[in-house]
């Protein structure tokens, strides 16, 4: 449509550009919409280019950027004719004195600092291109569940704030694909965040009878985990093998518990330092915040298990208790065999509880014919081998003296052999119990590394 030549600049001859009147003219129309049918909206152009990614805070849930503004929009009283005014297309000219669209972030939730650009390009067909640099404090639902091998999709919606759709209509002024180009090429200073892409799609605002046109931009940036990798898992599974390693020490020794307990000391003071570096939510907990959470609960139970290994090792064994027949099914016999424990193979290198049949005691001979007066015959003492001696007079005191050591000997042997059979029993039954829990600790170290490394390798797929 042909503008009438009212509404159309004027230029003087021998000048550049439309004269400084016409223009004062189109200022004190300023507080006015620039169009000549108010019916018609006034459509603008938006693109921008994301520059920086300044910060994420998951416990507020506010995502910092920067970004490089560029409003489009045709005002229909800066048109002028190029021919007349000494060929002149292109002129700048103050942004405050001109109508400007009220264009928001709608997620905006902080004080605007933002330097403004205090001139705006017009060229001669009436279409302004406005730049401007925007730090933008956007919320954004932060999902933390997956960090440091986390994705956030975070929304920029971009809308006029108080016309309606009737007045004022946005769009993109180019192809989202080339909005994500120009960003990536341009992204500075994004520090632990990396941009994946920003997609974009138009809609409607409805709020109540009246609606507002908007756009919004979708910004999937990406976190960089190998600050975090190296700061917390790696120290972590330090510990964590180190804590496998006890499990080979004897679990009767007392430095075992000790070592435990520094250890766990140790991871203690390591997850005090680490809180400064997880992120904290009211909605949820990241998945290595539980992970650090099992693992000490891991390292608190294999401290109570050495503690009742100890217990079962010495206690039960020192007060010469049998092992209860259940006991020796269920860990003996069905443990055992799933954890697929074998029992070794001891030598049988008892003392030998036998009496020698030489020393100062000798056979009975047979009684000679004549004897005025015989010895009396002794009661027959029988040997380690069943064999019955009778003792000469004179030997009477000592052999009856060695016979009752030697019987006193044998019987504490015998004790000593049962008692060493009951320790080896609980013996057997607390490394039974120890390599079952050394398994299922292993195990479930082995499930969680898994699940780490997925998702690094899910995050460095995307």
């Amino acid at each position: 449509m042909v503008l009438p030549a009212l509404c159309r600049l004027t230029c003087r001859e021998g000048h550049s550009g439309p004269t400084y009147e016409s223009l004062q003219t189109v200022f004190d129309r300023k507080p006015f919409r620039p169009a000549v049918n108010l019916s018609n909206p006034t459509i603008t152009n938006i693109s921008f280019t994301l520059y920086a990614v300044l910060g994420v805070n998951e416990k507020t849930q506010i995502l910092t950027t920067f970004l490089w503004l560029r409003l489009y929009w045709h005002h229909e009283f800066l048109e002028w004719d190029p021919e007349q005014c000494d060929g002149v297309t292109k002129i700048s000219l103050p942004v405050r004195d001109l109508w400007t669209p009220d264009i928001i972030v709608y997620e905006f939730v902080d004080d605007d600092v933002s330097q403004n650009c205090p001139y705006v390009y017009v060229n001669h067909t009436g279409h302004i291109r406005y730049d401007r640099m925007l730090r933008i404090v956007s919320a954004c639902n932060l999902e933390i569940f997956t960090f440091p091998f986390d994705i956030q999709n975070c929304s920029l919606t971009f809308g006029s704030y108080m016309h309606t759709i009737k007045d004022v209509r946005v769009s993109p002024a180019l192809p989202f694909e080339e909005i994500s180009r120009n960003s990536m090429r341009y992204l500075q200073a994004s520090g632990e965040w990396e941009l994946v892409v920003i997609e974009g799609n138009a809609g409607i605002l409805k709020f109540g009878i009246d609606e507002w046109d908007i756009i919004t931009f979708w910004v999937v940036i990406k976190r960089r985990p190998i600050l975090y990798v190296v700061n917390l898992l790696i120290p972590s599974s330090f510990l964590m093998i180190i804590d496998i390693l006890s499990f080979y020490l004897p679990p009767h020794s007392v430095d075992r518990a000790s070592f435990k307990m520094t250890l766990i000391l140790g991871y203690t003071v390591f997850l005090l330092i680490m809180n400064d570096l997880l992120p904290s939510t009211a909605n949820g907990t990241p998945i290595i915040g539980i992970y650090f959470s099992v693992c000490l609960a891991l390292m608190v139970i294999s401290l109570l298990e050495t503690v009742i290994i100890t217990n079962v090792l010495h206690h039960n064994s020192m007060k010469y208790r049998q092992v209860p027949r259940w006991v020796r099914v269920l860990v003996l016999g069905y443990l055992a065999r799933i954890i697929c424990y074998t029992k070794p193979e001891e030598e049988s290198n008892g003392p030998q509880n036998k009496c020698d049949s030489t020393g100062p005691w000798v056979t009975q001979p047979s009684a000679p014919t004549s004897t005025p007066d015989p010895a009396p015959v002794l009661p027959p003492i029988t040997n380690g081998h069943g064999t019955q001696i009778t003792l000469l007079p004179s030997a009477i005191p000592e052999l009856t003296q060695i016979c009752q050591d030697v019987s006193l000997m044998r019987t504490h042997l015998t004790s000593l052999q049962k008692e060493s059979e009951m320790q080896d029993q609980w013996c057997h039954v607390g490394y039974v119990m120890d390599f079952l829990l050394f398994r299922i600790y292993l195990l479930l170290i082995i499930l969680y590394a898994v699940v780490i490394i997925c998702m690094w390798c899910i995050w460095f797929s995307q």
